[in-house]
């Protein structure tokens, strides 16, 4: 049966490089890539599970109904088949800002989607532009590629030793996220992507004047361990990516073994990001049919007990949040679908996260449980500089986003504060680093450093970096 998926703009659709995210993490056939056909959307046959590349376009077809008309007249309905996860649909209009402003309440309306699905939020989405601190110049000897007034300090290289130490760096470095210490140092730890019993985090720690002091494992054994997020009580969360995967809670001060909680979900988890009001904490699943939980523990910073929900968004975009089971992925037509959910971050009461698939980053207003959309490369169309959002930080002093991309052209994007909005551009770029991903983002407590990964480097290896400059606000 045909039914609508998205409402998606001027863009190519990509397929996910990690086949294995959706054949051994979740069980489910890969997105397949999607051609656009002028003026009309395709259907487009079946992959095996877990094929990779384009799928050929076939004759299109569109359910009988009515075509809302945007500005420009640019517009028709994308519709596809779902089936095992996959999503297939075309693209074929791109909005400007200055159509989204043309937009009224009834337009609006009009492109709202059926009970199930997402009205498409139009809340003053972010816009390419020129970010505060200039264009990118040339890559250093690591690839690494930055704007004037800014540099790179490698701190961790996968299987050689962390600088000043022993400890080896691990694999295929991950989500991460950094801890004040009282010596006025902090300690930044590391998720490790690695498949079997090889995954875990690892943490370096620094003095005040950002020396390397120490590095060690915190957490060993676990399988896929993708993003996470830090607890107000300073403990970090080491989320596993794949259908039996679980959160781990961490001491990121000194070695040792993470306790696994298992009334936070069994799913392929990716991030999970603490209100640090009421210490609720809100989980991402990376798969096709992922949906957004949150884990209300029975006591404020014990999360071995407590109550995990997933969410249900109306057409108004306000989130309802029913109870499920925590034993299993939640499928409920009665809960809202998101697009392989990945990196998330509090500020303030405002949750921020990505979804993949879609090329979307999201804001849910806690308070009152309302979700917007801040950025949308279908917007932009071929301008947009972020495709693939992975990892989110925020950096606190200015309130800027930084976004990792999964893969597209392996940066690291800035969603800058600015009085008339948020303006998108790349920050960093990992250049030559083919085959590899953006993860990690982190800055320091005092937002003056920001820590940063390339997961597979070169030829495999991780490479971590540390970014110092004049960060505004810092």
């Amino acid at each position: 049966m045909l039914s609508p998926l998205s409402y998606e703009g001027g863009i190519k659709t990509r397929s996910s490089r990690f086949a294995r995210r959706f054949d051994d993490r979740c069980g489910s056939s890969v997105v397949a890539s999607t051609t656009t056909l002028a003026g009309r959307c395709a259907s487009h046959p079946e992959p095996r599970p877990g094929a990779r590349g384009s799928a050929a376009a076939t004759r299109p077809t569109l359910p009988p109904g009515p075509e809302p008309a945007l500005p420009d007249g640019h517009f028709t309905r994308c519709w596809g088949e779902r089936n095992l996860g996959a999503r297939y649909g075309c693209c074929h209009w791109v909005m400007h800002r200055r159509d989204v402003l043309k937009l009224g309440l009834g337009t609006a309306a009009a492109l709202s989607f059926g009970p199930g699905f997402w009205r498409q939020a139009l809340a003053a989405p972010a816009v390419v532009g020129d970010g505060p601190y200039g264009p990118l110049g040339p890559p250093d000897g690591l690839g690494v590629r930055l704007p004037s007034g800014f540099r790179a300090r490698l701190i961790g290289w996968t299987g050689k030793p962390v600088a000043g130490t022993g400890y080896l760096w691990h694999g295929e470095p991950d989500g991460g996220a950094t801890f004040p210490t009282g010596d006025g140092g902090w300690v930044y730890a590391s998720n490790s992507e690695l498949n079997g019993t090889r995954g875990g985090a690892s943490a370096v720690r620094f003095a005040a004047d950002g020396s390397i002091v120490d590095a060690y494992r915190i957490l060993g054994g676990t399988k896929y361990n993708c993003a996470g997020g830090a607890t107000p009580q300073g403990t970090w969360l080491s989320c596993e990516e794949f259908r039996n995967g679980r959160v781990w809670e961490c001491d990121p001060f000194r070695p040792g073994q993470g306790v696994v909680r298992p009334a936070l979900g069994t799913f392929a988890h990716e991030a999970a990001a603490v209100d640090p009001v009421t210490g609720v904490v809100y989980l991402t699943e990376d798969d096709g049919e992922g949906r957004l939980y949150r884990f209300r523990p029975n006591r404020r910073g014990d999360l071995s007990s407590g109550r995990l929900e997933a969410a249900a968004v109306d057409r108004a975009s306000h989130v309802r949040w029913l109870p499920v089971s925590p034993q299993r992925p939640y499928r409920g037509k009665d809960t809202t679908p998101f697009d392989r959910g990945e990196g998330a971050w509090f500020s303030g009461r405002r949750l921020y996260f990505c979804t993949t698939s879609d090329n979307k980053v999201w804001e849910l207003d806690v308070s009152t449980d309302r979700l917007d959309v801040v950025y949308d490369a279908a917007l932009l169309g071929d301008q947009a500089p972020l495709r693939e959002p992975d990892n989110v930080t925020v950096h606190a002093p200015s309130g800027d986003l930084y976004v990792a991309e999964d893969a597209d052209d392996i940066q690291l994007v800035l969603l800058a504060n600015d009085p008339g909005g948020r303006i998108a551009s790349p920050f960093l770029q990992f250049a030559g680093h083919t085959g590899s991903e953006v993860a990690g983002p982190a800055f320091t407590p005092d937002g003056s450093r920001l820590y940063v990964t390339s997961q597979r480097g070169f030829d495999g290896d991780g490479l971590t970096f540390e970014i110092s400059g004049p960060f505004r606000g810092s």
